[in-house]
């Protein structure tokens, strides 16, 4: 089941046994803090509640914790954090016992990777097996509108999402930050417009980035790469950067798709959203990358997205200079 899907069960039976997979913290964050409220009730305290470290975690341990009770509860909840190799160790034993967990708790494994074709997994409920992987596409930006009105009680227009997942990246837990801090920006106000996602979080990042493609397309590249060097000697994070570059990109791609098609590219430039106080930089960086490298573009950048992500063994400073060189 979708994390998502399972968190907007209004009500569920709770089971003996879920088992969280996959790489987005803040859905497994929120995953757990359902499953805590379903099976221990919203006012439970710490009592009902056991982790145990995946790397060190005994069976025989977590077993003697599904089998005793709390007194001020219904059942405990036991969780094996970064539970891969506890996964790996107690296989067979996990096989064996899974349909005869006790009914004094429920079991939550913390998996990275939990493979379907496996006896184990085959063993696990579907409702039970919990994917915590991030939205992608209007998915995410569907998701940040939703989670805006329900979490800070904010309207935020498609456009407004589309221009924070552009500048903050994928990561659900980076947006719900940066959505906090512009329902504080807003204030009274009923609606997140583009403008306040523009000023409060892109401003800094996107001058940055019209800084960096104006020397590349006037043949600064060692400029741009000097320019480069300080965000990440800043602290600036990866794939808010990528956030950043990726928004004036595919810009720049559309615009160019345009100009193919016949559009001059100024008037085509103004209908993809550049600001007037881009456009003549925007023109620059669009004749400088000519028709060929242009088309491009959304290759380049889901090629770094995906090596960001884990997809390639260079480290990321270098994996944003190859992007850079391309481009100048």
């Amino acid at each position: 089941m979708d994390a998502l899907a399972f968190l907007a069960q209004s009500s569920a039976k709770i089971g003996p046994l879920y088992v969280l997979h996959g790489d987005e913290a803040f859905l497994k964050r929120h995953a757990l803090l359902a499953l805590r409220q379903r099976a221990l009730g919203p006012d439970s305290d710490e009592a009902g509640v056991s982790t145990h470290p995946g790397d060190k975690a005994q069976f025989a341990g977590v077993w003697d914790e599904l089998q005793t009770a709390p007194f001020f509860a219904p059942r405990r909840l036991v969780i094996v954090d970064n539970a891969d190799p506890f996964v790996t160790r107690f296989r067979a034993l996990l096989e064996k016992k899974i349909s005869a967990l006790p009914a004094t708790g429920v079991l939550v494994l913390d998996v990275k990777l939990w493979p379907a074709n496996t006896r184990l997994a085959k063993m696990v409920d579907q409702a039970a097996t919990i994917v915590c992987k991030a939205p992608t596409g209007f998915k995410l930006q569907g998701w940040c509108t939703t989670w805006s009105a329900a979490a800070y009680g904010k309207q935020l227009p498609a456009a407004a999402a589309q221009l924070l997942v552009d500048l903050a990246g994928a990561d659900m837990g980076q947006l719900d930050q940066e959505l906090q801090k512009l329902a504080v920006y807003v204030g009274d106000k009923a609606k997140i417009d583009v403008a306040d996602v523009d000023r409060l979080v892109g401003r800094n990042r996107a001058e940055n980035t019209w800084k960096i493609f104006d020397a590349l397309a006037e043949g600064r590249s060692a400029e741009a790469l000097r320019m480069l060097d300080r965000l990440f000697d800043q602290g600036e994070e990866p794939m808010r950067m990528l956030g950043a570059f990726g928004s004036q990109l595919r810009k720049l791609a559309q615009a160019g798709r345009l100009a193919v098609q016949g559009m001059s590219v100024g008037a085509a430039l103004q209908q993809v959203g550049v600001p007037p106080f881009g456009l003549a930089g925007a023109e620059r960086q669009l004749r400088h990358l000519g028709r060929h490298r242009a088309a491009k573009l959304y290759d380049w950048l889901l090629e770094i997205n995906m090596g960001l992500r884990g997809g390639s063994s260079l480290p990321e400073r270098t994996q944003f200079e190859r992007l850079l060189l391309r481009l100048g």
